[in-house]
């Protein structure tokens, strides 16, 4: 069984920093694509970041030069740092593991395991 555990969020002044993770169990994250989401109020999941299995990196427009998507396979963590926030990255963050070894995705549908999310908020 495939359990996400994210932490890290908080509340954080616009220009500011932060970095979340997303702890695995049940699976081994240096072998599969890992993705974060987000989900604002009102609004529907997006993509954020995705890094594949063999270390490649993709991001969202609105995010790409801000944030970045590491893992560390020795303790089986994905983290998202991200730099030089605005009020509107405030979102749930959420992590989720790919359903396939190769490729990677910004459907959410792609993924098939998701964390509980946690809570970013950016001041203005």
């Amino acid at each position: 069984q495939v359990q996400l555990v994210e932490s890290g969020g908080g509340l954080v002044q616009a220009g500011g920093s932060l970095r979340i993770s997303c702890a695995a169990s049940g699976r081994t994250v240096g072998n599969y694509p890992m993705g974060w989401f987000r989900q604002a109020p009102g609004k529907e999941r997006e993509f954020v970041a995705a890094i594949s299995w063999s270390g490649g990196t993709y991001y969202a427009t609105s995010v790409k030069g801000r944030f970045t998507i590491s893992r560390d396979n020795a303790k089986n963590t994905v983290y998202l740092q991200m730099e030089s926030l605005k009020p509107e990255d405030t979102a749930v963050f959420y992590c989720a593991t790919g359903r396939e070894k190769y490729g990677v995705s910004v459907h959410a549908s792609w993924y098939d395991n998701w964390g509980q999310g946690t809570q970013v908020t950016v001041s203005s």
